[in-house]
């Protein structure tokens, strides 16, 4: 069994109060998610597992941005989740280092159009570790598309979070039936 961990979205445009939409603030701050995600990502580097971070972005053009998307429709006009800004950054309490692989992507889900499934394959990873922001959108894409990749997926439901608990409450109780929830403190130091 080989393991890594995926952190995914804690960008400050979603994370820090200051972010242009930061949907995921408050529980953050309230939760110690980043924190939380931090054990974990210590857990992982501590059993040499690969962690890989992930952030939604767009270029500067936002000619990758789905103009009639719901969700994204109006990032460009906000200048929100524009790549090589502040907003997103990840955040700086985050323990991500230069050495880290970091994969951008342009939609919810970290598997469409990026490079996640050819790195997680070409290091033969059965297990991932999913932690990150949000639970109702982000972890619950990633999730599910592992699951249906044959991957076995784990959940660090104390280094996730969405924009209300319920949401997030909501989203663990339904992805508990394809995943392992997981507490970052309990996890096998």
């Amino acid at each position: 069994m080989n393991k890594a961990l995926v952190i995914i979205d804690f960008i400050n445009d979603i994370v820090d109060k200051n972010g242009k939409i930061p949907s995921c603030a408050a529980q953050v701050s309230a939760n110690h998610v980043i924190h939380n995600a931090n054990v974990a990502i210590q857990w992982a580097r501590k059993n040499n597992l690969p962690c890989i971070f992930v952030k939604v972005g767009f270029q500067s053009s936002y000619l990758e941005l789905p103009h009639q998307s719901p969700m994204f429709g109006k990032a460009q006009q906000y200048r929100a989740l524009e790549l090589g800004q502040w907003g997103t950054e990840f955040h700086p309490d985050l323990l991500v280092t230069e050495h880290d692989m970091v994969i951008t992507k342009s939609r919810v889900n970290p598997f469409y159009n990026t490079v996640l499934d050819s790195v997680l394959r070409a290091n033969a990873i059965t297990d991932i570790y999913f932690c990150g922001v949000s639970t109702c959108w982000a972890i619950q894409s990633a999730v599910r598309d592992a699951h249906d990749r044959d991957y076995c997926a784990h959940i660090i439901s104390d280094a996730c979070t969405s924009a209300t608990e319920q949401e997030h409450q909501r989203s663990l109780a339904m992805l508990s039936r394809i995943a392992t929830l997981h507490q970052a403190k309990t996890l096998d130091m």
